[in-house]
């Protein structure tokens, strides 16, 4: 599969598990705007099937090249960012891996388990970002287990490999040509922005500011039974250009470690 392949198959996916991002790029679309993808990103357990340099394979395959790596001391996670070799238009891959050793055994025990029970097929191919829980049905005592150590772990125990967020590229926007712009649109239509840290993360000093929706609720069957919790959101980013004059490219840690908070659990 080229890239485009792979976006256009992980975007059906993503809308139809996040269906409030579909809304928002037509909120958008109706409002004359060109909307393009800035980045992506996934989650995984680290661990040698399944940690971040499977998930890369697909994207090395496709072009992509390792640019950027990152530290998350507070959610012990590490992250790579990679981009398009020849098409510096295609949209960024971050892809973060949870450092399971730095929790309980508890913890580290399922992601033990998730990890063995993903098929020998799914590791060594290039389908595995497109599998999703491939672990089985999650028990909700778990999620909530989990959920007292790590947000992330929870999220993904339930969910698995699947795109947790696309990111409006707002450099793409003509009318919406601001974060400010951006969120208060959002905000007129009724959509509840992450605030962890601010709804605006980053500065123009910094080259790059980020907002977030709080993931949208998805109706999710446990073991136990039927319970909705937090499940993906819609990034928006816009790039500034550094002394050479280019866009900078990369990503803020301390900014990204707040975009990870859109899909912790919160109350309705």
């Amino acid at each position: 599969m080229n890239e485009q392949e792979i976006f256009s198959r992980l975007w059906t996916d993503y809308t139809t598990q996040n269906p409030e991002a579909k809304n928002i790029y037509d909120c958008f679309r109706a409002e004359g705007e060109e909307v393009k993808n800035d980045h992506i990103a996934f989650r995984t357990f680290f661990d040698t099937r399944i940690n971040v340099d499977v998930l890369a394979r697909p994207f090395l395959t496709a072009g992509y090249e390792q640019k950027g790596y990152y530290i998350f001391e507070d959610k012990h996670l590490t992250a790579k960012h990679y981009e398009h070799k020849s098409r510096p238009d295609a949209p960024r891959v971050f892809i973060s891996q949870l450092m399971t050793d730095h929790f309980s055994a508890g913890l580290q025990s399922i992601a033990k388990q998730c990890a063995a029970r993903v098929p020998d097929e799914l590791v060594f191919s290039n389908e595995l970002i497109f599998a999703g829980n491939v672990w089985g049905p999650p028990s909700y005592e778990t999620y909530e287990m989990l959920r007292r150590e790590s947000e992330y772990a929870a999220w993904l125990y339930v969910y698995g490999f699947v795109t947790n967020h696309f990111t409006v590229s707002i450099n793409s926007l003509t009318k919406l040509n601001s974060i400010q712009k951006v969120n208060q649109f959002l905000k007129d239509k009724g959509y509840v922005l992450n605030a962890s840290g601010g709804e605006i993360k980053g500065t123009p000093a910094e080259l790059l500011e980020q907002s977030s929706t709080k993931a949208g609720f998805m109706a999710v069957e446990f073991v136990e039974g039927t319970f909705e919790i937090p499940s993906c959101y819609y990034e928006f980013a816009i790039r500034y250009p550094d002394t050479d004059g280019r866009l900078y490219s990369g990503f803020i840690a301390k900014s990204a470690d707040k975009i990870f908070e859109s899909t912790d659990f919160y109350r309705k």
